[in-house]
């Protein structure tokens, strides 16, 4: 004969498994047996999308805490009637998704203050939360230092590896690193690592013909350039600065 297991008896098997949020529930839907008439297939399609839910909850959080994107740049205050209309019209099928599956990087050019950053980050967030795609924000010059420290201790290989993890990885600011040799040479080398395999999106306020600044040699230069071109979606963000108020003037 079938056990007839009491709730708290339930409620640890289903603990056991690591079904939380169903071992919550448990006593509390069989509840609706009685006043809802629920089947027993009731009940377990019940509990089961509650737990899948929770967890897609739960996996959302874990990696907007670990993306290092920065707050307050999110879809809902980008305003959109500033981009351009070319900008707009990319927006839905960036926000779609497909392009990190075809390991598509995404580069955003224009001077500073025209949104790049806020655009890449709003992206970034949606992209975690439509999708639950991994996602790292992180300053170029914060990127090189850390690659930097990776190699100076013998373990390059590793942390490359480490962010190899993240589907995504945005480089924030390139244009302002005035790499070293040293330093451009780990900048290539993730760049390379990660060409045709995972997505990097790219705010820069240097034009690709003013690249030599960053990779200081130009066979690198051209590498790196044809690398990042090769499979890109290109956003070029133009007009006034979005930080100057109505009315002002740009300082020199």
């Amino acid at each position: 004969m079938p056990v007839n297991p009491t709730a708290d008896q339930v409620e640890m098997l289903l603990r056991s498994f690591r079904l939380s949020t169903m071992a919550t529930l448990y006593e509390p839907t069989l509840l609706r047996v009685e006043s809802d008439g629920w089947s027993a297939r009731q009940v377990l399609d019940h509990l089961c999308r509650s737990e899948a839910a929770d967890r897609e909850q739960r996996r959302i959080a874990r990696l907007l805490r670990s993306s290092g994107l920065p707050e307050g740049k999110t879809l809902g205050n980008l305003d959109e009637a500033l981009l351009s209309a070319k900008v707009r019209a990319q927006l839905p099928g960036l926000l779609e998704g497909g392009f990190v599956e075809r390991s598509t990087n995404v580069l955003a050019f224009g001077l500073p203050g025209r949104g790049k950053t806020h655009f890449l980050a709003a992206l970034g967030r949606e992209l975690i939360l439509r999708h639950q795609m991994s996602v790292l924000f992180c300053p170029t010059f914060k990127l090189v230092n850390r690659l930097l420290a990776a190699k100076r201790d013998l373990r390059l290989e590793a942390e490359l590896k480490k962010l190899d993890r993240h589907q995504v990885v945005i480089l924030d600011d390139i244009g302002y690193v005035q790499q070293s040799r040293e330093e451009m040479e780990v900048l290539f080398t993730f760049l390379a690592e990660r060409y045709e395999r995972r997505s990097v999106m790219i705010s820069s306020n240097l034009v690709f013909s003013q690249w030599d600044q960053i990779f200081k040699d130009a066979m690198t230069t051209m590498a790196a350039v044809d690398r990042l071109v090769h499979h890109s979606i290109i956003l070029e963000f133009s007009g006034k600065s979005l930080r100057m108020k109505p009315g002002s003037e740009p300082k020199a």
